[in-house]
């Protein structure tokens, strides 16, 4: 398989929080913004400039660092790497001595209940390992409503459930089926909910209400 049939590493995260919504996005190419995904799409303008590399306190960042896996199928690109020195790990063109690799993923909002944000990091340091042949144990999630930055550890659970999600997702793109899910309180804020599920977007004008009431 050529990279250019890889699916979206980001994919995985829509896919882990609601598998129609990613089916929306990636098989049926369905996008609507709302407040959230603005935001959210000015803050990795900033963060994804692939030209904006800096060195401090011995750590080297690199952003916008596309990357890719031949095993998982996907490629994408990461919010910043960080790349901090040690007395042993890989070894970097240009640069002297040996480095640990950190994916950082940059989010708009506050931590979520679920764990979609987990394996896209998780999905990240895969697709790294496998370029860069080395070992990542952890990332980082730096959250922009709280300011608040968290480290995540990449357990063999998280590896697994990225391994399984990007297998269904193929299977699903391969079959070009869009799931059909159980609407639940999250689907109100969802950018896709009037694409998803119209219906949540129709009310009654007051006139219609109050004659209603008055029939009732």
């Amino acid at each position: 398989m050529s990279e250019d049939e890889y699916l979206d590493l980001s994919g995985i995260q829509h896919f882990s929080f609601c598998q129609r919504q990613w089916a929306l996005i990636h098989i049926e190419q369905q996008w609507e913004e709302n407040e959230r995904t603005a935001e959210g799409e000015l803050m990795h303008s900033r963060v994804h400039n692939a030209e904006l590399s800096e060195m401090r306190n011995g750590v080297l960042t690199v952003r916008g660092m596309r990357v890719s896996s031949e095993k998982l199928h996907i490629s994408g690109i990461c919010d910043a790497v960080e790349f901090h020195r040690v007395e042993e790990g890989i070894s970097l063109q240009g640069r002297d001595g040996s480095w640990s690799v950190c994916p950082v993923e940059y989010k708009h909002g506050r931590p979520k209940s679920g764990h979609e944000d987990m394996l896209q990091l998780c999905a990240e340091a895969m697709c790294l390992e496998e370029m860069l042949l080395c070992s990542i144990p952890d990332g980082s999630i730096y959250y922009g409503q709280t300011h608040h930055r968290e480290q995540v550890a990449l357990t063999d659970e998280l590896r697994q459930e990225v391994q399984e999600d990007c297998k269904e997702m193929f299977e699903l793109f391969r079959r070009g089926y869009t799931p059909k899910v159980r609407r639940t309180k999250s689907c109100n804020a969802c950018s896709l909910k009037n694409v998803c599920i119209p219906e949540l977007n129709k009310t009654d004008q007051v006139s219609v209400y109050l004659k209603r009431a008055s029939e009732d």
